[in-house]
Parts: structure tokens; C-alpha cells; sequence
């Protein structure tokens, strides 16, 4: 009975269970086998891509199938880059063994350098010769009159000078080293084959003409601005026959550099009105003057001076423009000369570089007029052809030498009450 009494003392505790030891209460500690997941362990990447994935209006396939294939086209293009590297090397590498090939004993000392340079006659370096055009001239002798023929016919081919694939050629021509007289052919405009027909005569003894050289250029007029030369002949006169008379086509060559001196450039306008007899000259500016001062600069004005029936007749002058090789004038000077005058008159252009204590020196010159050619000759003809209207036009200067020996001026028109009656 104690025993069956005890029993039930022991079934009525809730602390005790029915084999005597105490129960585990699962309501304070669960322990379960399936793994729960926190925070801590999952991947923000992961769920940034999914995210982006998910508002991809697109099948999931398609949009791995898209992936795939830029993944695949990297690929292809590393490939190939890779392989044009590879094939740039192996040609470098054939290259390199093709000039180890050369057997060096086997060649001829002589011709070393053959190695190293190829032959220069066979090799064009980027020269630069360029197919400037022929001219076809004649030269004849005179053994009585000491007088030397230069005939400038025409030319064919000139390399073009122009925007428009054309030129406005003329030929100057001179004899070296004296350089006394030079003279002009008239200009063509817009042709590449001007036909010139000009001939021109030069005073000269025969053992003077045999250490002289005969130069004629060609040269494309420009009225604004310098004239560019297209190309040059230089005859050594000691090698014709002078027995005949020469007439023969020649290339034109590439021009010296060596044998001109620059005497600069002036620009000057006229006008000519007929009805009033009024002759306006415009003096401008003068640009790359040479150097005459020991500091290399110089001190320019412009003599203007009028020649008639080979007199000097009229003359006027700028002022000094100090120190400038580039001086701007814009000095205006008008002559009363009639229309019957205007036919006989000589106008000289004279650049002088100014000095207080010595003489004066003569920097560069040129003259236009009746008497005049080439593109002198052509300004004056522009000027008589539009009356009233001012005509300008840049001038290369020449030497004075060369000016005053053309021109050959004689002494001053002597005044009205001493002509001779």
C-alpha cells in the first residue's frame, strides 16, 4: 500500500516523471536540426545581381544567353590581337635572319658601303626635282657690233603656280657676272604654253661673252605680291659654237640660290587723268629692304623722279623712315604731265638709305614707262588703260647699276628761255 500511495505521489508531482528522473521541458530550450539562415551569411553582390536580373524584361535565359555571347566576343578579339602581335614578330625575326644571311667575305671591299647605303644614282630620296616645263630660246653672235642675240620663243609645260592649275608667266634674262642690263618678256595670263617671240641684245666683247653666263627664269607674275619663280636656264657661253646660230629646247631647272641678292620689295599705285594731264604716284611701303647700317637696319626714303625723251625732267622724295628694313609710307605725289607727254615720259623709282655724315647710298631701283618691259611695262600699261582709277602693283627692286645702264638718262631738260632758237 505505501508503495501504491507513492506511486501516485509521484504521478500527481508535474516535475517527476514516471521513471523517476526529471523531464526536459521543451517550451525553455527547442534545439532543432534544420539550420536557420541570419544576415551575417548572405552575399550583397549576389543579391544586387538578381536584383538587376529580375527588373530585366527579359527571359532569364535570353539574358544569359546575351551575356554569353559578349563573354565570347572579348575572347575573339584578345585572340586576335594576340595573333597579329605574334605574326609581326615572326616577320621581324625572318627579316633579322634574311640580313644575317649576307656573307660579308664574299663581297668586295671596294663596295662596303654598299651595305650600309644603295647606290644614290638608283634611289630617289624624296628629291626635290620637279618637272617645271620646257623653254625653247636662240642665241646668236655679232663678232662686228660686239652684240649678243638672246631670243626668248616660247615655252611649253610650266608647272602650275596657281590656285585655278595655271600661271601668268614671264622670262627675265641677264648675264652673269656683269649683270649690266636685264630685260623682261611681256606677260601671258592663264597658260602654261605662252608663246613669247622676244628677242634682246646685249653689248659684249668675244673674250667677255667666253667667262659669262647667259640666265633666263621663269617667273609667275603676281601683281600683290612676289613674284615665284618656276624655273631657271643657265648657259655657259664658252660652250656654244657661235659659229651658228643655236636654237634648242631645255628643261628648266630648279633655281639658284646662290647668285641673286635680295634688294627687297616696293609697292606703289598710279593714276593717270588724261583730261586734267594730272600723273598721281601713291608710294605705299617697302618690305625686306637690305641692310646698309652696321646695326642691320637702315635708314630708306623714296626718291620719285620723272625722265623725258631720256632727260631728267621732275623729282620728289619721301621722308626717312629711321632704322626699319619694312618702312610704311602712304606718301602721295602728283605731276602735270600732259597726254602727249605721258606717250615720251619715264617714271624712276629709287630706294636710298640716309646718312648724316657720308653720302647717301642707292639700295634698290626700277622704272616704268615707254621704255620699260615685263611687268613695269605692264603696271604702266594698266595705269594708261584705266584713267582716273589708281593702279598698285609690288615691285622686286633691281640694282641701280642695272637700271641706269637701261635707262642711260642724259643730262636735265634745260630750261624753255635757254633752247636754242
Amino acid at each position: 500500500m505505501p508503495a501504491i500511495h507513492q506511486l501516485i505521489r509521484n504521478l500527481s508531482d508535474p516535475a517527476v516523471s514516471v521513471t523517476g528522473h526529471p523531464t526536459v521541458t521543451f517550451q525553455y530550450t527547442t534545439f532543432s536540426t534544420t539550420p536557420t539562415y541570419t544576415n551575417t551569411t548572405s552575399n550583397p553582390a549576389a543579391d544586387l545581381f538578381h536584383n538587376l536580373l529580375d527588373k530585366i524584361p527579359l527571359p532569364r535565359w535570353a539574358v544569359y544567353t546575351i551575356i554569353a555571347c559578349a563573354i565570347l566576343l572579348i575572347v575573339i578579339c584578345c585572340l586576335c590581337i594576340c595573333a597579329n602581335c605574334c605574326c609581326k614578330n615572326k616577320k621581324r625575326r625572318q627579316k633579322k635572319k634574311k640580313n644575317e644571311k649576307i656573307n660579308l667575305p664574299e663581297v668586295n671591299k671596294n663596295t662596303t658601303t654598299a651595305l650600309v647605303q644603295p647606290d644614290v644614282a638608283g634611289v630617289d630620296y624624296g628629291s626635290t626635282k620637279q618637272d617645271r616645263g620646257k623653254l625653247l630660246y636662240s642665241l646668236e653672235y655679232n663678232n662686228a657690233l660686239s652684240e649678243l642675240q638672246v631670243g626668248i620663243k616660247k615655252a611649253s609645260d610650266l608647272k602650275a603656280m596657281d590656285l585655278g592649275g595655271s600661271s601668268d608667266p614671264y622670262v627675265k634674262v641677264y648675264i652673269c657676272p656683269e649683270k649690266s642690263k636685264t630685260c623682261e618678256t611681256k606677260v601671258f595670263r592663264n597658260t602654261l604654253n605662252p608663246v613669247f617671240n622676244e628677242q634682246f641684245s646685249y653689248n659684249i666683247s668675244k673674250s667677255s661673252l667666253l667667262k659669262s653666263t647667259a640666265v633666263m627664269k621663269v617667273f609667275d607674275f603676281n601683281r600683290f605680291g612676289k613674284h615665284n619663280i618656276i624655273g631657271e636656264l643657265r648657259l655657259q657661253l664658252s660652250n656654244v659654237d657661235w659659229n651658228h646660230v643655236l636654237e634648242e629646247w631645255q628643261d628648266l631647272a630648279e633655281p639658284a640660290k646662290f647668285e641673286d641678292e635680295e634688294l627687297g620689295e616696293i609697292c606703289f599705285s598710279l593714276r593717270y587723268v588724261p583730261t586734267v594731264g594730272k600723273l598721281t604716284v601713291v608710294i605705299l611701303e617697302a618690305k625686306n629692304l637690305k641692310k646698309m647700317d652696321i646695326g642691320g637696319l637702315s635708314d630708306p626714303y623714296v626718291k620719285v623722279q620723272l625722265a623725258l625723251d631720256k632727260r631728267k625732267w621732275k623729282k620728289r622724295k619721301t621722308s626717312i623712315k629711321k632704322k626699319t628694313l619694312n618702312p610704311y609710307y602712304n606718301e602721295s605725289f602728283t605731276f602735270d604731265v600732259t597726254f602727249d607727254q605721258i606717250q615720251r615720259v619715264n617714271l624712276v623709282i629709287s630706294v636710298w638709305d640716309h646718312d648724316a655724315v657720308t653720302r647717301n647710298d642707292a639700295m634698290g631701283k626700277i622704272f616704268l614707262g615707254c621704255d620699260a618691259t615685263g611687268n613695269q611695262l605692264r603696271h604702266w600699261a594698266d595705269m594708261l588703260s584705266n584713267p582716273r582709277r589708281p593702279v598698285a602693283q609690288w615691285h622686286s627692286l633691281l640694282l641701280a647699276e642695272q637700271v641706269n645702264s637701261t635707262l642711260n638718262l642724259k643730262k636735265k631738260i634745260p630750261l624753255r628761255d635757254k633752247l636754242p632758237l
